[in-house]
């Protein structure tokens, strides 16, 4: 059965990476733009005192400017650093963009001494947005199919967004008994609550 399910997410992820890297670069542009300005619409991003982001890869949907605003905005931002032999990531706050620094597959995360993120014992109200290269309606993704999303999320309590273009969302994804679904998600065309039919 999982290796029914693992060839289901292959299949669906060489089809919307394919699709991705083929985007016109300008509309790219445009519908990475309008999900910023819906991320910066939401009140729980208003309200959240920490944001923690990721550093987009080539083709994913940049989202720097929700994190320019958010320190414009005096908010506390975070962006993660993963630990590939222990399968696991840690956010680590920064408070400029220029501390990101290219990790050995150039992917940008913050100093391996920057302040710790708690998703435990921090009391005060965060945001997580979530890249995904497709979702489900009920708030379920596909990454690139290491897990590192998924375990870090079963520790966090604040609201999760999921940031995905409006034509990458699926009736339903393949999915296993530790996937992990967000909150909300993300698009050029809106937001929509994941619980809503």
């Amino acid at each position: 059965m999982m290796n029914i399910i693992r060839k289901q997410k292959d299949d669906i992820r060489a089809e919307y990476s394919a699709r991705r890297a083929a985007m016109d670069p300008e509309e790219k542009k445009r519908r990475d733009a309008a999900i910023c300005r819906a991320a910066l619409s939401l009140v729980s991003f208003r309200f959240a005192e920490y944001v923690l982001l990721y550093a987009a890869m080539k083709n994913e949907i940049d989202i720097y400017d929700v994190a320019r605003e958010a320190l414009n905005r005096g908010k506390r931002i975070a962006f993660p650093r993963c630990d590939t032999a222990a399968h696991s990531m840690e956010y680590h706050t920064v408070g400029s963009l220029d501390e990101l620094t290219p990790d050995a597959y150039g992917i940008l995360e913050p100093p391996a001494d920057a302040p710790v993120y708690d998703p435990i014992n921090e009391k005060r109200s965060a945001v997580c947005f979530v890249p995904g290269l497709v979702y489900d309606r009920a708030g379920y993704r596909l990454g690139y199919g290491k897990g590192f999303y998924d375990r870090y999320l079963s520790h966090f309590s604040g609201c999760t967004l999921g940031v995905v273009y409006s034509d990458y969302i699926l009736p339903t994804v393949p999915r296993g008994r530790f996937d992990v679904s967000v909150d909300i998600l993300l698009t050029e065309k809106g937001v929509k609550v994941t619980g809503e039919n």
